[in-house]
């Protein structure tokens, strides 16, 4: 008998990341990609997308090295966040409470097999624009902002893995996320898992780590929801000295249309151009790639191949050497 789903998890809230060049990195985000600081507090600055909803989505923090603060996700009700709760006291992996953060309640913290630092809350604030910036789109946060080309919201979250299966079949037994699309190699082991609580194909991926590390981010992603703006985008990386890593080009997985480039703390940032496909199916059966339909259109539909270092590069930085399997 199937187990009964669990739809406690409903978005994903935030993402914080460290940066050892605050400066550099809010450059990137606010001049480049347009989005709003919301408040700037201590080491840390809090931004968001003209239309995020919610106080902020991304917190960056200075850091001696780049990386992963930690992941936020935001539960369906409050009832929901207590049952969420006593199923990850009881996983081993829980933390306890903290008190909150500017934009939000009470979060309980844990991490995942890996040791990447989660939370879920419910308690969030929502952003209140001022006069100047409000505007007669009632749907919309907020006016376009008028600096860079401005994205438009959080997408996802990928996370790299020592052992994929491990950590995705974590986040689905404890928080309910479903499988949506996976990689598996020849051998049977897991190279990459996409995971939603939505009807997007995914909020969160975990990826094999190249080199066998632990706890390390790939990428964070916003959301364009325009095609051309990822040219556009390009166009004045270029100018300005943005490495690009990859793209414009188009995924097999997901389908979705993407640019792949490095703020200057040093992480990964991927902007979608749009949402590739929506899955409304409830009994939706997940997508399996092999190597050879991965390599025959899964990884990239069309546009450049991703270069090595995307299977080895993360944040923070490491040397382990490249183990052979992921399982």
């Amino acid at each position: 008998m199937e187990k009964e789903p669990i739809f406690d998890v409903h978005q994903l809230a935030h993402v914080e990341i460290y940066t050892p060049n605050p400066e550099g990195t809010l450059w990137f985000f606010r001049d480049l990609l347009g989005m709003e600081v919301t408040k700037q507090e201590g080491q840390s600055v809090y931004m968001r997308a003209y239309e995020d909803w919610y106080h902020h989505t991304l917190k960056i923090t200075e850091a001696a090295k780049p990386g992963l603060g930690h992941v936020a996700w935001r539960t369906s009700s409050p009832q929901a966040l207590e049952r969420r709760v006593k199923a990850l006291e009881a996983s081993g992996l829980g933390k306890g409470w903290t008190d909150g953060d500017l934009g939000h309640g009470p979060a309980y913290r844990f991490t995942t097999p890996d040791g990447h630092l989660m939370e879920i809350l419910w308690e969030v604030e929502y952003y209140q624009p001022p006069e100047d910036k409000k505007t007669p789109l009632l749907n919309r946060p907020q006016k376009r902002p008028l600096r860079g080309i401005p994205v438009r919201r959080l997408d996802h979250v990928n996370l790299m893995a020592s052992d994929v299966r491990v950590n995705r079949t974590f986040m689905m037994d404890y928080l309910g996320f479903r499988l949506r699309e996976q990689f598996v190699r020849n051998d049977g082991s897991e190279g990459g898992a996409w995971l939603s609580v939505s009807a997007l194909t995914h909020e969160l991926a975990f990826m094999f780590d190249g080199k066998g590390a632990k706890g390390r981010l790939h990428h964070v992603c916003y959301w364009y929801g325009y095609p051309h703006e990822l040219n556009q985008i390009a166009d004045v990386f270029r100018e300005v000295g943005i490495k690009i890593e990859a793209g414009p080009g188009k995924h097999g997985i997901s389908q979705a249309l993407f640019l792949y480039a490095f703020e200057p703390g040093g992480n990964r940032v991927e902007l979608f151009g749009d949402p590739g496909y929506l899955i409304f199916d409830p009994d939706w059966k997940p997508i399996r790639w092999d190597e050879e339909s991965l390599y025959a259109g899964g990884a990239i539909w069309y546009g450049s191949p991703v270069p090595a270092e995307y299977f080895l590069y993360g944040t923070p930085e490491v040397e382990e050497t490249a183990p052979v399997s992921g399982d």
